[in-house]
């Protein structure tokens, strides 16, 4: 079994040889935040941190149980039994009990920190999304590129087959020798194995991004090649802003900024008293039921009672101090990490657009090249025919013309790959 009958196997496997779905850069990325396990994962923490939140601002709301108790003391013939503690030897506890914290009514830290927790878990779905965008263009391209380089070994293919039936056509009227047929035919071969070679590689690359824009593997798909179509890069005194106004990475580290100041406050509260409020109304007697009767008189179980607790931290070897530094050491550090943020977005920002102009600028000169390459092939084989050149020039002069090829396709995906880096940042994608 050849090579190109295995690779056709494989692309019959993967459902290449079905009618592909034409799929855009814009649809990739679509598909991609749709179907991504890291975008999937990173929106149910943000949904988490709003739960938080939830959480939160209802501690600082009254809460109402229902406080349900039943207790049995070893009866001594007398009314309370053996614990005087208890008031009877059967006592029912059935009562709504209302708790509120009063100062948490001024103490908003709490809710204030879940609401940057909250705003840092949000920040950090967009920061997967553009990781998973920049991945995405990269497999994308990288299909387009492999599609490109396989069209120019077909054409170095097609190029190989002429010089090998010129070869054995002047072999035969004793113009050249047999070691050129061979020369030719060794070269031919080549170029065959680098059909496979092209094939596969796009295979590899389909495989890669389907991973990412589809819920289920497939790879009968096919990706529009938009090299041709790059525009030129927004000037770098209007991308700043935008980077900066767009970037999550920002926004992450400033809402963690926020929290740990939030941190730091409510790690403060320690210091201060609590006063609680409880509330209790029910039932508190020796009988379940609302109206006692005995032989001597007729006793209401049913009411209230209320509770104020004013809770004055004194001593507690140095635990809370301890708290509020390290959520003062934890704030350091976050203004840190937002300082680390502003730099790295600043550099990321002008690799992009260094990246982006060498590669623009690289694009005349390999389109020269390609140009200058093929007049070499086509000059070196006339050369050939009339017996001024040798087989190995032709076949040097055919690499040439394929390198050349090869390096236009990967300047022009270079470059759009720098000019998509740059719409990320900028918030465009």
């Amino acid at each position: 079994m050849t090579g190109r009958m295995l690779v056709a196997l494989a692309a019959a496997a993967l459902g290449f040889g079905q009618t592909p779905t034409a799929i855009t850069l814009q649809d990739a990325l679509a598909r991609a935040r749709q179907n991504a396990g890291q975008i999937q994962s990173a929106n149910l923490a943000a949904l988490q941190a709003k739960e938080d939140r939830l959480q939160a601002r209802a501690a600082a709301l009254p809460s109402l149980n229902a406080f349900n108790q039943f207790i049995y003391t070893e009866g001594d013939r007398t009314p309370s039994g053996v614990f005087v503690a208890n008031d009877g030897v059967h006592v029912y506890n059935e009562q709504a009990v209302v708790h509120q914290e009063l100062l948490s009514a001024v103490r908003r830290g709490e809710i204030r920190r879940a609401m940057a927790a909250e705003a840092v878990a949000r920040a950090r779905v967009e920061v997967a999304a553009r990781g998973l965008s920049a991945t995405v263009v990269q497999d994308y391209y990288a299909i387009v590129a492999a599609e490109r380089k396989l069209k120019n070994s077909e054409t170095s293919l097609h190029e190989a087959e002429r010089f090998s039936d010129i070869t054995e056509k002047q072999e035969k009227g004793g113009e050249v020798a047999h070691a050129d047929v061979i020369k030719s035919q060794i070269d031919l071969e080549q170029r065959r194995r680098d059909i496979l070679d092209a094939q596969l590689a796009i295979e590899k690359a389909k495989i890669a991004l389907a991973v990412l824009i589809f819920p289920n593997f497939a790879a009968d798909f096919s990706v529009v090649d938009d090299l041709q179509q790059a525009e030129l890069p927004p000037p770098p005194s209007e991308a700043h802003p935008q980077a900066v106004e767009a970037s999550p990475d920002l926004k992450a580290a400033q809402a963690g900024v926020l929290q740990a100041n939030y941190d730091v406050n409510v790690a403060r509260y320690a210091f201060l008293p609590s006063f609680g409020f409880d509330f209790y109304y029910g039932i508190d007697a020796n009988q379940f039921a609302i109206t006692t009767r005995d032989p001597e008189h007729e006793r209401r179980n049913l009411g209230y009672s209320a509770v104020a607790t004013l809770n004055i931290p004194v001593w507690n070897w140095g635990a809370t101090r301890s708290k509020v530094k390290q959520a003062e050491l934890k704030r350091n550090q976050a203004q840190l990490d937002l300082s680390l943020a502003r730099r790295t977005l600043d550099s990321n920002l002008a690799a992009s657009y260094a990246e982006a102009r060498t590669a623009q600028s690289q694009l005349a000169s390999l389109r020269r090249s390609v140009g200058l390459a093929a007049e070499s092939l086509r000059l070196t084989l006339l050369r050939y025919q009339a017996g001024e050149a040798t087989a190995l020039e032709v076949v040097d002069a055919q690499n040439t013309a394929n390198l050349a090829r090869n390096a236009l396709d990967d300047g022009l995906t270079r470059y759009r790959v720098a000019l998509a880096n740059l719409q990320i940042l900028t918030g465009r994608f």
